[in-house]
């Protein structure tokens, strides 16, 4: 068995080079069964073939316990998750260099709060003249999942959670850029699995990820199912892989604020939702289409709850800044990386604007061509469009979505409106009247999920999505009635 690890000495794993490390033990192996050479630590693998195959070991003793020990399993997930939400959130922070702690923080806990677990799983049974017929979701075996590294803690979480639930192994490609805190996840899971009386190494990753062992992943003969969190290119090689893939891809989600909206709400979610993580979230509000009557109204609404509105010669600044190689109107364009997630004093602060760290939010009056509202931007910088109308509002609003179908946000009084702008975005979350991080469940009704897989239509994905279902007849027998 392996030896209990100090949290540093789980941190200094991810800095080795795993060419170095192939074949070493971190702790004396087990008489009953020899430790696997190409572990490094419970959950830890230095290949993608060691670490598929101890999680198909794994989880055939996984799928063998009742329910009852998948629900314990899974409430010590929770309790150890939560105990460690801000731990994480800080060496995430500190390694990624993106987004807020406190909000790092809030997303830890929910997931590990608000993440489906086996009650989801319901059977079902179906009873007629030629007999009865039951349907149960059943695990599909080994889950290949790739994280960003944008929520590298919170989708690791939230996915174990889901796929141990539905009774699956899973293996981790996380990004490189957020490994050290990732395998710190990983293996903290794997404590938590064991303590709970699961098999370790039900849930792994890899030493040393790369772009070539997410190929590796998606190509393996022993992973059955592929969920991928990330960008459009990561998505577009799994969706070929041949696999049967879970895709959750990038979004360009759209708030709509007509002439009945609530303005003091509207400016304070507005701002919430798009500082929140510092925009890093897929979710987040990434351009305002606003009635050109209220729009003076909601300026002065963003301003009283930590925005601060550019001026037109801030902004020919601040463009520069952002798209240093340039932004052709009406499309997306390439921002700089450096400032992504990074805070909105940090952000002003190079086109020598002093502001306060109460400002959270940048925003910025543009035309519907400015690459501000065609682009994923990923950071708390704000473009603010004023229309003529709602529908106008509403009919940008599919256009800049730019047909993701992921997330969009409207603040209105007005059912008609409402009601129009949900069947015409038809995106995966429509929030009314609130946050766009309410569609998670934080601070709204409903599951948490941090995988939301519109381009391959599951939507919000958890234990249901992570099942496939079977179904077992008996002939002409069992009808009661």
């Amino acid at each position: 068995m392996a030896v209990q690890l100090t949290d540093d000495q789980i941190r200094q794993i991810a800095r080795r080079v795993a060419a170095t490390l192939s074949g070493s033990r971190a702790g004396a192996p087990s008489p009953e069964r020899p430790l696997d050479p190409g572990r490094l630590v419970e959950g830890v693998f230095a290949d993608m073939d060691a670490a598929v195959r101890a999680a198909a070991e794994a989880q055939r003793s996984l799928v063998a316990m009742t329910m009852a020990q998948r629900d314990k399993i899974v409430a010590r997930l929770r309790a150890v998750m939560l105990e460690h939400a801000e731990s994480l959130a800080g060496e995430a922070l500190a390694e990624t260099g993106l987004g807020r702690l406190e909000d790092k923080t809030a997303k830890n806990r929910l997931v590990a709060e608000k993440t489906p677990g086996t009650e989801v799983l319901t059977p079902m049974a179906r009873t007629g003249d030629r007999g009865l017929s039951l349907f149960e979701p059943a695990p599909y075996g080994v889950i290949g999942a790739i994280t960003p590294v944008t929520n590298p803690t919170s989708t690791i979480i939230c996915n174990t959670i889901g796929m141990l639930a539905a009774g699956n192994g899973v293996v981790f490609n996380v990004h490189p850029a957020a490994k050290t805190v990732s395998i710190r996840t990983v293996h903290l899971i794997n404590r938590a699995i064991v303590e709970a009386g699961g098999p370790p190494n039900v849930v792994t990753t890899l030493a040393e990820p790369t772009i070539e062992s997410a190929q590796n992943l998606m190509k393996h003969p022993g992973v059955r199912l592929l969920v991928v969190t990330g960008g459009a290119g990561v998505v577009e090689v799994a969706m070929r892989s041949g696999k049967r893939a879970i895709c959750a891809g990038p979004g360009n989600p759209p708030v709509v604020v007509d002439e009945t909206a609530d303005l003091e709400q509207a400016g304070r979610d507005i701002v919430r939702g798009a500082s929140f993580d510092n925009n890093i979230v897929c979710v987040c509000e990434k351009e305002v289409l606003a009635v050109a009557s209220i729009s003076d109204g909601l300026a002065k609404s963003l301003r009283r709850h930590g925005a601060v509105i550019l001026t037109a010669p801030q902004l020919r600044q601040l463009e520069r800044v952002l798209f240093p190689k340039g932004a052709p109107p009406g499309s997306p364009a390439e921002v700089d990386k450096s400032l992504i997630g990074k805070h909105a004093d940090a952000i002003l602060s190079r086109i020598g604007l002093r502001v306060g760290p109460e400002i959270r939010l940048v925003v910025a009056e543009t035309d519907i061509q400015h690459p501000l509202v065609w682009t994923e931007q990923m950071m708390p910088v704000l473009p603010l469009v004023k229309v003529a109308t709602a529908d106008e509002g509403i009919d940008l609003a599919q256009r800049v979505e730019q047909g993701l179908r992921h997330t969009a946000v409207m603040h209105s009084k007005n059912l008609d409106h409402l009601s129009r702008m949900a069947r015409v975005m038809d995106c995966s979350i429509f929030v009314k009247n609130g946050p766009a991080y309410a569609g998670l469940g934080f601070g709204g009704e409903g599951y948490a999920s941090f995988s939301i897989a519109s381009p391959t239509g599951e939507g919000l994905t958890g234990p249901r999505q992570f099942s496939r279902e079977r179904r077992c007849v008996l002939v002409d027998h069992f009808r009661i009635v």
